[in-house]
């Protein structure tokens, strides 16, 4: 019992807190650039490469950041990450929706560009909620549960020992934005803050370009 008090204890100072994992995220905006690398280079803004690039470089300093204890640091620089790798979908996303009119790609590299911008979209999202929610990842770990936030997870209602103990990690917040990207609203998680709101308005549309305007056009095509 005293060891179970312990790790969701309140106490900042105690060794045995659970911090949340920062791999996933990690791994999702390697994953964007990836994403990136593999768009026509007219879609990506510099060599196909430069994304991917520029994200694992940050990266080092933001994982170092966090694993000695500069908080402020990794919040910036997460944030500096995630405005980078959002101005690059959104501007792919520009350019393949100027060259629909001038017929400049086959059916096949609308499909393709398609699907990795709706797939980013995902990831860049997710990313984005995980990073803003309650404060973001290290105000979360200073608390022995999740009990108020931009969103109110289905577990965040429950009564009884699930009700103390439980946090989001990575991986709600990417179920999240998948259902956001392919509803154009939440499923099981109402939207309790503004700027979540606008956030989720934001994705939708561009969910909502992807697959209608450019998708659609590539079908109508074959």
């Amino acid at each position: 019992m005293s060891e179970k008090k312990q790790d969701f204890s309140n106490d900042a100072g105690s060794n045995v807190r659970v911090t949340e994992p920062r791999w996933p995220v990690i791994l999702a905006l390697l994953a964007v650039g990836g994403l990136n690398a593999a768009l026509p280079e007219p879609l990506s803004f510099g060599p196909y490469w430069l994304l991917l690039a520029v994200v694992s470089v940050l990266l080092v300093p933001t994982v170092i950041a966090h694993r000695t204890g500069r908080v402020q640091i990794n919040v910036v620089l997460g944030h500096v990450i995630l405005a980078i790798v959002t101005a690059s979908m959104i501007y792919s996303l520009a350019m393949l929706i100027a060259r629909l009119p001038a017929h400049a790609d086959s059916p096949k590299t609308l499909l393709l560009s398609a699907a990795g911008l709706w797939s980013a979209n995902i990831l860049v999202f997710a990313s984005w909620y995980w990073r803003l929610d309650a404060g973001g990842p290290h105000q979360r770990d200073l608390r022995a549960a999740h009990t108020e936030g931009a969103f109110l997870f289905p577990q965040m209602t429950l009564s009884g020992k699930h009700d103390r103990t439980w946090r989001p990690g990575f991986v709600d917040y990417l179920f999240l934005a998948f259902n956001t990207s392919t509803a154009f609203s939440p499923t099981d998680v109402p939207v309790l803050s503004r700027w979540a709101k606008v956030m989720m308005i934001v994705q939708s549309s561009i969910s909502l370009m992807t697959l209608a305007l450019i998708a659609a056009r590539a079908v109508n095509i074959l």
